[in-house]
């Protein structure tokens, strides 16, 4: 059983580093730093956002925007950061 705890908390962290991929990249298609018309780039944009699409919508109904700034990826950094703590102070010493 300690080993699916340990396999939920490695997807979390990889979920956790591909929303920040994700957000950094959203930045740079905005400022024009990366060339949407390439394939390459347009691949890894679609990418990410269909990975983090479906958990940051329910997040971007609730939390309101501060006019230009979606703060929705930090909403769901600090959730995916509390599911991490839940688990490994609560759920995992309880499993031995």
């Amino acid at each position: 059983m300690l080993a699916v705890i340990e396999v939920i908390l490695v997807a979390l962290q990889l979920y956790f580093w591909v929303v920040i991929a994700s957000a950094v990249f959203s930045w740079l298609y905005a400022f024009n730093v990366v060339n949407p018309r390439n394939q390459f780039v347009g691949t890894v944009g679609r990418f990410l956002y269909q990975v983090t699409e479906p958990a940051l919508r329910p997040i971007r109904r609730v939390v309101p925007t501060l006019g230009a700034v979606d703060i929705s990826p930090v909403v769901l950094l600090l959730v995916i950061y509390l599911i991490q703590r839940i688990l490994v102070r609560y759920v995992a010493p309880y499993v031995y």
